[in-house]
């Protein structure tokens, strides 16, 4: 493989524009606002409107991150979309999002690694442009969660919202952009965090409308033994295969699932708080496009300068976990 410098050239994000907050779920489930924020740190979260699907907020993200590289689509070689709410379960999303920006017979492809989407993505992005195959290629996270959450589920309902990320993918200055990565996954099959019904397995029937099926369902101890173990451990790994230690990290982005998980692996990182970007309390659990999000408030922020080493670490549904460290590029 060529030895290139691979990064984010440039970024964008987008969340819709309608705010559901926990006094909106104390209305339709036996919950609180006081709870919601003690358990899981969110206070509100944004949701898609109607009309809305993954491919269109994913575009919004695309059309910011290529005016952010100062590029047009006509550069872009390959689109990668990770989801795991893609518009339909037959043609990939990545798909429906090219022929939205008149990509024309550019490849694409959807990831589905649950919330570890957009990390998974960017390794398999940063291999293409180094081994030479495509040179810039659009990367992006996006989730409407808010169509697959059982709003008669207190447990998991609060926890999901909708937004996408988008990040162009290309060579860099040498010494900067992605140092290291380290992908696992743990594949589980005691429903820890799934949608039952609707698949090759269990396609939908009647029964299993009735019984809710369709709707994601997870065990939250489980996740949280699962989450607090492998966050830490990722990113040390991670940062061992950069040669790199925690005191030399500008900027960690957690993937923002609860703010427990986050507080859990800080002090097992021995991190300091202001090291770490938490956004969670806007936003929610956005899956794939959580990590983005973040990143995207962080530069708008001025929280990032050229040079500066930042990490993304992030764990889904599979089970899957995954940590990049990157050296910021612009």
């Amino acid at each position: 493989m060529v030895n290139k410098s691979v990064g984010i050239v440039g970024l964008g994000y987008y969340v819709p524009e309608k705010v559901i907050t926990n006094a909106d779920y104390e209305k339709i489930v036996d919950t609180s606002d006081e709870w919601i924020r003690t358990m899981t740190g969110i206070e509100e979260r944004r949701f898609a409107s109607p009309e809305q699907a993954t491919s269109d907020l994913c575009v919004e993200a695309s059309k910011k991150a290529l005016k952010s590289a100062n590029m047009t689509i006509e550069d872009i070689d390959l689109i990668i979309t990770a989801t795991v709410t893609p518009d339909y379960l037959v043609q990939s999303a990545a798909c429906l999002i090219g022929r939205k920006l008149n990509a024309g017979k550019i490849p694409a492809f959807d990831i589905s690694a649950g919330c570890s989407g957009l990390v998974y993505a960017l390794t398999v992005a940063e291999s293409f442009v180094k081994s030479g195959v495509y040179q810039n290629i659009l990367v992006m996270g996006g989730e409407t969660l808010s169509r697959i959450v059982d709003m008669q589920d207190r447990s998991t309902c609060i926890l999901f919202g909708d937004a996408a990320a988008a990040a162009i993918v290309s060579q860099v200055e040498d010494g900067y952009g992605i140092l290291s990565t380290y992908l696992g996954a743990e594949g589980e099959d005691d429903d820890v965090l799934r949608i039952p019904a609707g698949g090759s397995k269990k396609p939908n029937t009647i029964e299993t409308i009735n019984n809710r099926d369709n709707f994601v369902k997870m065990k939250g101890g489980e996740v949280f033994k699962f989450a607090v173990t492998a966050f830490p451990n990722a990113t040390k790994e991670a940062l061992d295969r950069a040669n790199i230690g925690v005191k030399d990290i500008k900027i960690l982005f957690p993937h923002q699932a609860n703010i427990r998980i986050i507080e859990s692996a800080m002090k097992r990182l021995h991190i300091k708080k202001e090291q770490v970007y938490v956004n969670i309390q806007k936003y929610g659990n956005t899956s794939a496009a959580s990590i983005g999000v973040a990143l995207g408030e962080a530069l708008e922020e001025g929280r990032i300068q050229k040079g500066d080493t930042i990490v993304m670490t992030a764990f889904g549904s599979g089970l899957t976990y995954g940590s990049l460290v990157m050296k910021w590029c612009y």
